[in-house]
């Protein structure tokens, strides 16, 4: 059988050398006789690794000590609800700066569910029709908790590679998408929460990264399995956790070590991404609708100038052992992700395939 290209938004295609290594260690870890996915979080040996997965994702983006690392069974969705329930007082108020899809998923949670919440439009299309973010709709309301942002809309395609002056107001964001594949300056932010499935680990876990002035000011009613606070006090240990994504999480963490860091991986996604959108652009019969400043690095969405040419495309992809390019259901069309664990190998088949395609119509 012929190894696909995965170009789905998640579950996130993963480096073979990890899937290779977690296939030897499924039955036998370190020795032990026993499955990864059997050993006991409570073990010496799941601990050390729990340890080690930490310290990697420490050094990797370079986090402040003031900083905590948080491994919880949850989801993105799960923490549009934590977020609320951890910063905002029940009389407060919250800024969402929204950019796409699932930041506007994270307003809607807590608008409809936790208190009052500052809808802020940040995107609009230009004078040629494409999509851009308007960084002057990011003003903070007074008094506010905390704003909010989505990094990277994997739906839309947008990616944010400036940051809002929040000022003391602190800054929250989802990096599930694009963490780990271009530095980011973590003092910026008050939290950061990511789910492992786009671009780190098979679903189960998000991980977050709080700063300790931020914890200790759940709600009352806030379950404690969302609680920033029990979770740091029980070191991520208060209920069994996702053991075998947490285990996937150490595993990319060493492998992106390996290949120099996440200032590699940035360089890495530059030439992919470059090389993608330049065949896009140049080939008539696509187009992609974001402003070339705000396009993602690592989703790539894009329509076809003849829609009745999608299921075709879809179909001859398959073909060629390319899966996972249906855009998301809210908006159609193509995309193609591009994580850390595509190599140039990969975008270069997909754009010969881009081209070929082309050609015939």
């Amino acid at each position: 059988m012929s190894k696909a290209y995965n170009y789905a938004a998640g579950p996130c295609m993963l480096p073979p050398a990890v899937m290779e290594q977690a296939q030897r260690e499924f039955l036998d870890f370190q020795g032990l006789g026993v499955g990864v996915v059997e050993l006991s979080h409570r073990s010496a040996q799941f601990d050390g690794l729990a340890r080690e997965s930490e310290a990697l994702l420490r050094e990797l983006l370079h986090i402040p000590d003031n900083y905590k690392v948080l491994f919880q069974q949850s989801g993105g969705r799960g923490q549009f609800a934590a977020i609320a329930l951890n910063l905002l007082p029940e009389d407060g108020v919250a800024d969402y700066f929204v950019t796409g899809h699932w930041s506007r998923s994270a307003y809607k949670e807590c608008a409809e569910r936790y208190g009052k919440a500052v809808l802020h439009e940040c995107t609009a299309q230009n004078d040629q029709g494409l999509w851009e973010i308007d960084y002057s709709k990011m003003q903070v309301t007074e008094g506010a908790a905390y704003a909010y942002v989505c990094l990277n809309e994997t739906v839309n395609g947008i990616e944010m590679f400036k940051l809002p002056d929040t000022g003391e107001v602190p800054l929250i964001a989802d990096m599930s998408s694009n963490i780990l594949t271009r530095p980011v300056d973590v003092s910026r932010f008050g939290a950061i929460m990511f789910g492992v499935q786009k671009n780190v680990a098979p679903a189960g876990l998000v991980i977050e990264i709080v700063r300790e002035d931020l914890i200790g000011h759940a709600r009352r009613y806030c379950p404690s399995v969302l609680d920033w606070a029990v979770l740091d006090k029980y070191d991520s240990m208060y209920n069994t956790p996702c053991t075998f994504s947490w285990y996937m999480a150490d595993l990319n963490f060493k492998w992106i070590k390996s290949l120099g860091g996440v200032e590699a991986m940035e360089r890495r996604n530059l030439e992919k991404s470059r090389l993608l959108y330049g065949a896009l652009d140049e080939l008539p019969l696509y187009r992609n609708p974001i402003a070339v400043p705000d396009r993602s690095r690592v989703n790539c969405v894009f329509n076809l100038k003849d829609e009745s040419l999608n299921a075709d495309f879809l179909d001859e992809a398959k073909k060629h052992h390319m899966i996972g390019l249906k855009g998301h259901k809210v908006l159609g069309g193509m995309r193609a992700s591009i994580y850390n664990a595509m190599d140039l190998e990969g975008v270069q088949a997909l754009v010969d395939f881009l081209k070929e395609f082309a050609a015939r119509h």
